[in-house]
């Protein structure tokens, strides 16, 4: 009898739990940097005007494509004003990629803003303790 309530039990466990979700939670969620947006852009559908905006780390990790290590892209949030204004996903590209990420150990690299060529995406470049970061927005016409 024992056994068929502790089996019922794990088994409504087991159910209870919550499918894959497009998001799991790897580390702790930390501060990139502070970035300066010169026009408006996109960031998860949400139009970012001009401004002053720290991009920070989830913690978590966007399920990746076929091919992609488990690591490869990272839930970022802008912050203005203490209050998170939108969400979209970070590129994470490490030296074991054959990319040089600018950075030595756990120094934190000045943020890089960038309009792409052809003025349609703007690039928003962060690198930190090994890995750099590679955040594409719309630009809003």
């Amino acid at each position: 009898m024992t056994r068929m309530i502790t089996a019922a039990l794990g088994l409504g466990i087991l159910l209870a739990l919550p499918l894959a979700s497009p998001l799991s939670a790897h580390h702790a969620p930390s501060v990139l940097g502070t970035v300066r947006l010169s026009q408006p852009v996109m960031a998860g559908g949400t139009m970012l005007q001009p401004g002053t905006y720290e991009v920070r780390l989830t913690g978590e990790h966007v399920l990746p494509l076929p091919g992609q290590s488990e690591d490869a892209v990272q839930a970022v949030e802008f912050v203005a004003n203490g209050a998170v204004v939108a969400r979209d996903a970070a590129e994470v590209v490490t030296a074991a990629d054959g990319v040089a990420v600018g950075t030595s150990g756990g120094t934190i690299s000045r943020p890089r803003v960038e309009l792409l060529k052809g003025g349609d995406f703007m690039r928003v470049s962060m690198s930190r303790g090994g890995e750099r970061y590679l955040i594409h927005l719309p630009v809003a016409h």
